[in-house]
């Protein structure tokens, strides 16, 4: 070995999984109660560093998955992105050649992804030196996760045969568990689940099919202000059912299909241990977003409660400490930041994440104090939301759907976020969990007056810093401009089927 190859062989390689629409409480590090069953993970989870304090910032499209990719990518803002509605004002341009792969090609290192295809970054995604993408959501090997596997481990037995000594960053992506969720039928009969395909009639019970969640509803006790989003009312499997079968039925889909993720996981993690990369190797997975499916009378990603707000997300490697649990406070955008130094490459300046390498080493728990979220895809200005300590705001307004709510949680106290509809459903009555005027919505009770001022001056300080180009009624309107429509995509009609 040269001297020039043992120094590049000292460089960490890079393994970033990201899966497709999971909720954390999906996962048994986050829900000990969940059926869900991800040995792989849980191993990973317990040799590295579990997150519980993670986030995707929002969106301002039905399809969350794209400024979230977008934001992975290029460590940029949510209403910094190219895409944005002032992107063309708040971003430089070419902005792909400040992005993971860019960087990562400058640096020396190897570059391959493989994930889906559409509602991503495709100017960054081509840059990857070796690129395998394609929407692989079927119920075998070929047609479902283990294509994307597979990808991988040719990759690296490509890299054994050729010796190769570069560093690698492998983007390793799934197109699931995003529906439509069809999983291996053996997987499927795991979790009581079928693929129903009959929007009239709704799918059978059975007793092994996941429960429902504790902050399950039949309906969503207001409009969202885009409740009627793909996502709402056009998932095959559910449509617009709400009822106990269809929720747990699909839950069971979605398990199986994540179970499958960490097998495919597990294969390639197990090939790396086997070529002696596996200690030199930073590993972090995580989702894209989280889902709803049943929660708060849900389906989608187009909200901001915790389950979908939040994102998994673990990451094992050189220096972290084994069984390591911590907030974090870090947002997906930070991952760019991160990987940066990770590897000692200095970020590009186009960068707006942070770090969050301290938190990694022991050094901090978190990384900032404040957390934002938006959701802007429907009816404007839509929803925004700001965490601080325990406590949430959730804000929604849309004057042409007659939308005006506001939500206010203590996340220790409540940490389901339950509503005062939570009372009266059949899960509070067969599991005695019946919440508390504390466990609830607080807006609207004078005694927390205080605290929701404090909370909407801390939201509105949040808008103005991140250049959110939407006022709620109840703020200043700082004379914004009206921000200008997105641009249509694909002509007239073409993508009215397009998933998000």
């Amino acid at each position: 070995m040269t001297a020039l190859e043992a120094a590049e062989a000292k460089r960490p390689n890079i393994l970033f999984i990201l899966v497709d629409d999971q909720s954390p409480f999906d996962l048994k590090i986050y829900n000990p109660d969940s059926p869900l069953q991800t040995p792989n993970l849980d191993k990973l989870a317990d040799s590295g560093m579990v997150f519980t304090g993670a986030y995707h910032m929002g969106s301002f499209s039905g399809a969350v998955c794209t400024p979230s990719r977008h934001m992975i990518m290029s460590g940029r803002t949510v209403w910094h992105l190219p895409i944005a509605p002032w992107g063309s004002k708040t971003c430089p341009p070419e902005l792909e050649q400040q992005t993971i792969p860019a960087v990562f090609n400058r640096a020396g290192y190897a570059t391959m992804r493989t994930c889906k295809m559409g509602n991503s970054y495709e100017a960054a995604n081509k840059l990857f030196t070796v690129r395998h993408d394609a929407i692989k959501r079927g119920g075998d090997e070929e047609s479902g996760s283990g294509w994307h596997g597979q990808q991988v481990l040719n990759y690296l037995a490509e890299r054994e045969t050729t010796k190769e000594t570069k560093p690698f960053l492998i983007y390793y992506g799934f197109s699931h568990p995003h529906d439509t969720r069809d999983g291996r039928p053996e997987l499927l009969a795991k979790y009581g689940a079928v693929n129903h395909t009959d929007p009239n009639s709704v799918p059978s019970l059975h007793s092994i099919q996941p429960k429902l969640p504790l902050n399950y509803l039949s309906a969503h006790p207001f409009d969202t202000t885009h409740s009627d989003v793909r996502d709402e009312v056009d998932v095959s499997g559910v449509w617009r059912h709400r009822d106990e079968a269809s929720i747990r039925n699909e839950i069971g889909r979605e398990y199986a299909c994540s179970e499958n993720i960490d097998i495919q996981v597990g294969l390639v993690l197990k090939k790396l241990e086997q070529m002696g990369e596996l200690d030199n190797t930073y590993i972090i997975y995580t989702a894209d977003h989280g889902i709803a499916i049943g929660h708060h009378g849900l389906m989608g990603k187009q909200n901001l409660y915790q389950h979908t707000w939040r994102v998994p997300f673990i990451v094992k490697g050189p220096g972290i400490k084994a069984g390591s649990r911590t907030e974090g406070n870090i947002y997906l955008l930070d991952i760019l930041a991160t990987l940066c130094d990770m590897a000692g490459i200095t970020p590009p300046e186009t960068n707006e994440g942070l770090s969050f390498k301290p938190v990694l080493t022991g050094e901090k728990d978190i990384v900032r104090d404040v957390l934002y979220g938006a959701y802007s895809g429907g009816s404007k200005p839509g929803m925004r939301t700001v965490k601080k300590g325990d406590w949430k705001l959730i804000q929604y307004e849309a004057p042409d759907r007659s939308v005006n709510e506001t939500q206010l949680f203590n996340l220790k106290e409540n940490p389901e976020e339950l509503l005062l509809q939570h009372r009266d459903t059949e899960i509070a009555q067969l599991s005695g969990v019946h919440p508390t005027p504390a466990q609830t919505n607080l807006a609207n009770d004078p005694a927390y007056a205080e605290k929701r001022v404090e909370m909407e001056a801390v939201l509105l300080a949040e808008m103005r810093r991140l250049d959110d180009p939407y006022r709620f009624s109840n703020q200043p309107s700082d004379n914004l401009p009206e921000p200008p429509k997105p641009a249509a995509k694909g002509g007239k009609g073409k993508n009215k089927k397009k998933q998000p």
